[in-house]
């Protein structure tokens, strides 16, 4: 079966970010494909590369990062959302003027076609929302 997830909640705020990647670790060790997992509304943060939590602490964006890179995963981070927030690529912080930009290497900004396609090509689509 194909999967694609939405993410809508802030890491740390709630549960969504981690109950998702749970989620997706339990459908590729069944067996399933990850099509896509698409970050809107607060989810965008996520994708930023300034996450710092406590060492102690679990951290949500890296272990986003891991997970992509063992299952070659496409992590994307709507750039509407983003930008309202202020998660940039260099791209968008050059467009925008701004000094710096903080969006994680693993993750790609794109737009809501990105999402519909999701829903074109999974079997489901599972909402992880705040």
């Amino acid at each position: 079966m194909i999967f694609s997830l939405v993410i809508t909640g802030a890491p740390y705020s709630t549960q969504c970010a981690d109950t998702a990647l749970r989620f997706a670790r339990s459908v590729l060790q069944q067996g399933h494909t990850l099509h896509r997992v698409f970050f809107y509304a607060d989810g965008v943060h996520s994708g930023s590369a300034l996450a710092a939590p406590p060492q102690d602490e679990f951290n949500i964006p890296q272990a986003w990062a891991e997970l992509a890179h063992e299952h070659q995963l496409d992590l994307v981070v709507c750039i509407a959302a983003a930008v309202r927030r202020g998660v940039l690529d260099s791209n968008e912080a050059r467009r925008y003027e701004k000094d710096g930009h903080n969006l994680a290497s693993d993750f790609t900004l794109s737009g809501l076609g990105q999402l519909v396609e999701a829903g074109i090509v999974s079997d489901r689509v599972v909402t992880f929302g705040a």
